[in-house]
């Protein structure tokens, strides 16, 4: 299977079950539920709005939890890959770096990797975001949740 190339502009991930199918129909599930207490108000149709917004809340919930392990396991790969390609100077500061610096930096190809990461010691990529930014040859990641 061929994949396009993978960029800042096309990086961001989506779990079509999750954000097309789950979600969207729990969304509309509560607004349904609303419209109806609206409509019949009592002590059910009102259970039935509760319950519809647990429903959601329970699937943000696991997908954010999901998110936050990959995240740690993203650290500690990262923490890992900057052990075996820092030069000795830089090696002894990879725990000054933030967890938000490593999940940036994974896209970072091997030769990139000591300017990044002088520039986030720095203080001059101080977002996920702006390291992803400033990488100039992509480390594809297409295996994430």
């Amino acid at each position: 299977m061929s994949r396009k190339p993978q960029t800042y502009a096309n990086h961001k991930r989506y779990f079509p079950l999750y954000h097309y199918v789950a979600l969207p129909i729990l969304l509309a599930n509560v607004v349904v539920t609303v419209a109806h207490a609206i409509l019949h108000p009592g002590p059910f149709t009102e259970w039935l709005v509760v319950l519809s917004l647990g429903l959601v809340a329970a699937v943000i919930a696991c997908r954010a939890s999901v998110l936050i392990v990959q995240n740690r396991l993203i650290g500690l790969e990262m923490r890992l890959r900057l052990a075996t390609t820092l030069a000795p100077e830089l090696r002894g500061r990879i725990s000054e770096l933030q967890l938000r610096h490593l999940v940036g930096l994974r896209f970072a190809g091997d030769a990139e990797l000591p300017e990044l990461v002088e520039r986030c010691l720095r203080g001059e990529l101080p977002t996920t975001d702006t390291v992803k930014q400033a990488i100039r040859e992509w480390r594809p990641d297409f295996i994430r949740a």
